[in-house]
């Protein structure tokens, strides 16, 4: 364990880069690129299966891609939907579109039906799509029984980059600076979905400062370079991957390797072949890893630091003992919270620590889980957790002139925005984001992830919204009602979704019917992976506690010898358990 005041000193180092980027700054992430581009045109940007492309290539197929769109008529305030799994597109298209003033809607991929519909039509007011040809399978869904909105212009991106089997065009040089005129470090630069407790996804602002900053502190605190080569495998449409790793390339100029997506076959035969210094991880990739047969050159290795959240502390040690990576940094953040936490000195399980409360934005306060609510004093106030206490994290919000941190940037539907925010919490008028994570922290002030609160719980590194997928689950005939909520399973890391089922007198429950209807309606991530079939409610329970009643059995019967069904994708159905 390092001292409280190096702990103190190095995330002084990371903030000072970070807080360089002001509301009123003029630098976009765009004019970054360009810069970049202008300095180093021959430099390595990107390795896309074994083809490397330059910063000044990729600043040109960006152009031509601002110039296409311009010529659609899309320009500066125009909110863009982009639709693609990790491609080089996908890269050029985002920051093309940024060229011009456009604000990118950056799509996940999995959704599918009312959420897409959502996505591209009242949560962001979309004016056109631009989707992948590998991502059409999610817009016919989409279009349903509930066209998309006909005002909608809907361009295929097929695999060679073309739209319906045409180039998009021949202007390479970058489109005017008067594009982007007005346009400062406070305004947005792209939208990033979130699950949301309502059943349907938030498009979270990303502005330019905080993307920005991200990488520039990360940079400044632990010496990236040009030299550095960094390891893409999570969904760019994330903030993971598409802010905090993205970033990072841009701070110091160096070069990432993209993949389409993860494999545990592969990743370092890829960190060797590539000579990857920094990537991401995902607590499930980092299980799937230390899964692998073992190998004699499993230490032998140029990756000096790893970086991620929602690694569980047994898969950590086995982790770190196998591999031996140098710089291991477990955190805590979000696509729109205004404070994060980190781990500079390897304390298996802890995902970050704050050395002074005083120096910082976050606390931890009672939450009765029962009652789905916070526990207040005799005043009204919230009440801050002891040591060892579990309870919610939350964060206060700081707008000050000039300065970025502390921020709270919301979301595009101002309600959403609103319900995130806390008021009168410690005094009267201060306001406060609400993470609607459950942590405890220690002694010496080390935070620890515990759960969520609420209704979301997180599944193959997505927050999935049990309000969403109670929705699409209503829709079953013969279904009298559906509770869903997460389960832990032995060896896996979050919570695995469960959908508790009272059916209508005299029904029987319809294994493939219910996995016909799950499989079209959500995301694969979201598809519940357990069933229980309720032989009695308790209707005298609320329906939080009720809820609560059903995560406490897990995947056991209960008192009632409930029959639980466990998914089979290969039959495209559900089969007992017992």
């Amino acid at each position: 364990m390092i001292s409280r005041e190096e702990t103190q000193r190095l995330l002084d180092r990371l903030s000072a880069a970070a807080l360089r980027h002001t509301p009123e700054q003029d630098c976009t992430v765009t004019d970054r690129f360009e810069a970049l581009a202008a300095e180093r045109p021959d430099q390595p940007f990107l390795v896309w299966q074994g083809r490397e492309i330059s910063y000044g290539a990729a600043n040109r197929a960006m152009n031509r891609w601002a110039h296409f769109a311009r010529a659609q008529g899309l320009g500066p305030g125009d909110t863009v939907a982009v639709m693609l799994e990790n491609r080089p597109e996908f890269l050029f298209l985002w920051f093309g579109l940024a060229k011009i003033g456009c604000v990118p809607a950056l799509i996940n991929t999995h959704i599918t039906g009312a959420a897409l519909r959502h996505a591209v039509g009242a949560s962001t007011g979309s004016r056109a799509l631009f989707v992948g040809s590998e991502c059409m399978g999610p817009l016919e869904s989409a279009r349903g029984d509930a066209p998309l909105d006909g005002r909608l212009r809907v361009f295929a991106v097929d695999e060679a980059g073309r739209i319906g089997q045409q180039e998009i065009g021949n202007g390479e040089e970058n489109p005017p600076r008067s594009l982007r005129a007005g346009i400062v470090g406070e305004s947005t630069f792209c939208l990033v979905f979130t699950s949301g407790t309502t059943g349907l996804p938030k498009a979270a602002i990303i502005t330019h400062m905080r993307w920005l900053g991200v990488g520039d502190g990360w940079a400044a605190l632990f010496g990236h370079g040009p030299d550095d080569v960094f390891y893409c495998v999570l969904p760019l449409y994330h903030v993971a991957a598409g802010m905090s790793l993205l970033s990072q390339v841009l701070a110091c100029g160096g070069r990432m390797v993209l993949r389409a997506r993860f494999s545990a076959s592969q990743f370092w035969d890829d960190v060797r072949s590539h000579g990857v210094t920094v990537t991401q991880y995902s607590g499930e990739m980092c299980r799937y890893l230390v899964n692998q047969p073992p190998r004699p050159e499993d230490r032998a290795h140029p990756l000096k630091m790893m970086s991620g959240a929602g690694l569980n502390a047994e898969v950590w040690r086995r982790f770190q003992e196998r591999f031996g990576v140098p710089h291991l940094i477990e955190g805590y953040g979000g696509t729109e919270i205004n404070c994060g936490l980190m781990n500079l000195d390897g304390r298996i399980g802890s995902c970050g620590r704050i050395p002074f409360r005083e120096r910082s934005n976050v606390r931890l306060v009672r939450y009765d889980l029962e009652a789905g609510d916070y526990v207040r004093n005799a005043d009204g106030m919230l009440i801050e957790c002891a040591p060892g206490e579990v309870g919610e994290l939350i964060a206060m919000i700081v707008r000050l002139p000039g300065i970025g941190a502390g921020r709270f940037d919301g979301y595009t539907d101002p309600e959403a925005t609103e319900r995130k925010v806390l008021r009168n919490v410690f005094q009267g008028g201060d306001a406060w984001f609400r993470s609607g994570d459950l942590f405890r922290r220690d002694e010496d002030d080390y935070f620890y992830f515990v759960d969520r609160t609420g209704d979301t719980f997180r599944w193959k590194s997505e927050n999935v919204s049990t309000m969403e997928v109670s929705e699409a689950l209503g829709a079953l005939p013969d279904l009298d009602s559906v509770t869903v909520y997460g389960v832990e399973v032995p060896g896996e890391e979050g919570r695995a979704g469960m959908a508790a089922l009272e059916m209508k007198p005299g029904r029987r429950f319809d294994p493939e019917a219910f996995y016909a209807l799950a499989s079209a309606s959500l995301p694969s991530y979201a598809i519940p992976l357990f069933v229980r079939l309720l032989r009695q409610a308790d209707m005298t329970s609320t329906f939080k506690l009720r809820k609560t009643d059903l995560q406490k059995l897990g995947l056991e019967p209960g008192p009632d010898d409930d029959p639980i069904y466990v998914l089979d994708a290969a039959r495209r159905s559900y089969i007992p358990t017992r």
